[in-house]
Protein backbone atom coordinates (compact mmCIF):
# COMPACT_ATOMS: atom_id res chain seq x y z
CA UNK A 1 0.00 0.00 0.00
CA UNK A 2 1.59 3.21 -1.29
CA UNK A 3 2.41 5.74 1.78
CA UNK A 4 3.02 9.39 1.58
CA UNK A 5 5.04 11.38 4.30
CA UNK A 6 6.41 14.56 5.24
CA UNK A 7 10.44 13.92 5.10
CA UNK A 8 11.21 16.62 7.94
CA UNK A 9 9.48 14.71 10.25
CA UNK A 10 10.49 11.06 9.25
CA UNK A 11 14.38 12.50 10.12
CA UNK A 12 13.55 13.86 13.34
CA UNK A 13 10.47 10.98 14.01
CA UNK A 14 13.88 8.55 13.15
CA UNK A 15 16.37 10.57 15.50
CA UNK A 16 13.68 10.85 18.43
CA UNK A 17 12.56 7.59 18.44
CA UNK A 18 14.23 4.98 15.87
CA UNK A 19 11.57 4.97 13.31
CA UNK A 20 11.40 7.51 10.34
CA UNK A 21 7.98 7.08 8.39
CA UNK A 22 9.07 4.99 5.60
CA UNK A 23 9.00 2.10 7.95
CA UNK A 24 5.28 2.31 8.12
CA UNK A 25 5.08 0.60 4.46
CA UNK A 26 5.97 -3.02 6.31
CA UNK A 27 2.79 -2.38 8.34
CA UNK A 28 0.53 -5.41 8.74
CA UNK A 29 -2.84 -4.13 8.98
CA UNK A 30 -4.48 -7.73 8.74
CA UNK A 31 -3.76 -7.92 11.97
CA UNK A 32 -3.64 -4.88 13.99
CA UNK A 33 -6.37 -3.20 15.94
CA UNK A 34 -7.58 0.10 14.35
CA UNK A 35 -9.91 2.76 15.66
CA UNK A 36 -10.32 6.52 14.18
CA UNK A 37 -9.58 9.06 16.53
CA UNK A 38 -12.05 11.37 17.07
CA UNK A 39 -10.94 13.67 20.03
CA UNK A 40 -10.65 16.25 18.10
CA UNK A 41 -12.16 18.34 14.81
CA UNK A 42 -9.57 17.12 12.62
CA UNK A 43 -9.79 18.21 8.74
CA UNK A 44 -9.76 14.51 7.62
CA UNK A 45 -10.48 11.19 9.20
CA UNK A 46 -7.54 10.18 10.86
CA UNK A 47 -7.23 6.82 12.36
CA UNK A 48 -4.78 4.90 15.28
CA UNK A 49 -3.22 1.61 14.58
CA UNK A 50 -1.68 -0.82 16.76
CA UNK A 51 0.05 -3.21 15.01
CA UNK A 52 3.10 -4.86 13.83
CA UNK A 53 6.19 -3.81 11.72
CA UNK A 54 8.56 -6.77 11.57
CA UNK A 55 9.07 -8.23 15.58
CA UNK A 56 7.73 -4.48 17.18
CA UNK A 57 4.43 -3.63 17.92
CA UNK A 58 4.01 0.05 17.22
CA UNK A 59 0.98 2.96 17.51
CA UNK A 60 0.50 4.31 13.79
CA UNK A 61 -1.22 7.17 13.35
CA UNK A 62 -2.34 7.93 9.71
CA UNK A 63 -5.11 9.42 7.04
CA UNK A 64 -6.20 7.72 4.66
CA UNK A 65 -5.25 8.70 0.72
CA UNK A 66 -7.16 7.71 -2.98
CA UNK A 67 -4.40 5.03 -2.88
CA UNK A 68 -2.66 4.49 0.31
CA UNK A 69 -2.27 6.31 3.49
CA UNK A 70 -0.33 9.54 5.15
CA UNK A 71 1.37 8.79 7.87
CA UNK A 72 0.76 11.34 10.80
CA UNK A 73 3.09 9.68 13.72
CA UNK A 74 4.85 6.18 14.32
CA UNK A 75 6.16 5.26 17.86
CA UNK A 76 6.41 2.12 20.01
CA UNK A 77 3.39 0.87 21.08
CA UNK A 78 3.38 1.59 24.80
CA UNK A 79 2.76 -1.58 27.60
CA UNK A 80 -1.29 -0.68 27.73
CA UNK A 81 -1.40 -0.61 23.48
CA UNK A 82 0.66 -4.06 23.35
CA UNK A 83 -1.31 -5.66 25.44
CA UNK A 84 -4.63 -4.12 23.82
CA UNK A 85 -3.03 -5.97 20.43
CA UNK A 86 -1.82 -9.22 21.97
CA UNK A 87 -5.78 -9.85 23.25
CA UNK A 88 -7.15 -9.19 19.81
CA UNK A 89 -5.00 -11.98 18.25
CA UNK A 90 -6.69 -14.45 20.31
Amino acid sequence: MPITLDPAKSETNAEERGLPFDVAEGFVFETSVIRQDTRFAYPKRRFQGIGKIGNRTVMLVFTPTADGFRVISLRPANRKERALWLASQT
